[in-house]
């Protein structure tokens, strides 16, 4: 990924300070669009101007929160997402990486992050082969207690007890999230012997794969919780992936969640 000088992101905070649109400075400059939002974004952070900033009330302590939109979100966020912040920064920002090569799951990131925090803006960063999809809260420590130092798979991750209730009452949006992060959907094929020919056949599974054993814990239990049979395919002598399989199962993922687009 082509990394842009100091020279050119300072000449770029300086047109957009002066007005300039975010279209015509990244045409000026040769930078991608995507980036210069993200640094009008940062820009407007550091002077304490961030927009969305000015709502004081926590959408899950004031009991506001939309909590389909949550539980999806909250999927994503476990499996490609993280909660930083910066000394430069008032607030900490919440960070989605999605897939470039689906559209869909970025606009519904964005989507669920807007309904979550309906008085915060999202921006898209522009990433080598995908999008960050963020936004800034200081309420992201109360909605996601997880975030902590280290990576997710060195250290505990359990849900809160008000969590819980929510993936209890949402649990296709949880799973929706979960699959939209880290799983997927594919088809195999196999060849079977029919009186004498060889026929090849086609059936879709469903994927999860997280280095976390409490991640990957919280999906199972929750695929138990709605019916669907699931199994453990080790990757050397890591049982890092979760495989549905059964027609059955199958038929209810596709019922709910579907393939990524």
């Amino acid at each position: 990924m082509h990394v842009h000088g100091t020279t050119v992101r300072q000449r770029a905070v300086s047109l957009l300070r002066d007005g300039a649109r975010n279209a015509d400075v990244a045409r000026k400059l040769n930078v991608p669009k995507g980036t210069v939002s993200y640094w009008k974004h940062m820009d407007r952070a550091k002077r304490g101007e961030c927009p969305g900033r000015g709502g004081s009330q926590c959408p899950h302590c004031d009991g506001t929160l939309d909590a389909s939109a949550y539980a999806y979100l909250l999927g994503l966020y476990l499996g490609d997402g993280h909660v930083a912040q910066s000394r430069a920064m008032r607030s900490p920002s919440l960070s989605i990486t999605c897939d470039g090569k689906y559209p869909g799951l970025t606009a519904g990131c964005e989507q669920a992050i807007r309904k979550v925090l309906p008085k915060n803006s999202v921006c898209r960063v522009a990433r080598k082969g995908c999008w960050e999809v963020k936004t800034y809260s200081k309420h992201l420590h109360c909605l996601f207690p997880q975030h902590g130092p280290g990576r997710k798979h060195e250290r505990r991750i359990a849900l809160e007890s008000w969590q819980q209730t929510i993936v209890d009452a949402h649990p296709w949006e949880f799973i929706r999230g979960l699959i939209h992060s880290d799983g997927c959907r594919i088809t195999n094929w196999t060849t079977r012997l029919v009186q004498g020919v060889r026929k090849r056949y086609e059936y879709p599974r469903y994927f999860f794969t997280n280095k976390s054993d409490d991640i990957r814990k919280l999906l199972t239990d929750t695929l138990d919780a709605v019916g669907v049979e699931w199994t453990v395919l080790a990757r050397g002598s890591d049982p890092f992936n979760v495989s549905i399989a059964r027609k059955a199962s199958v038929a209810l993922m596709d019922l709910h969640i579907g393939p990524k687009h």
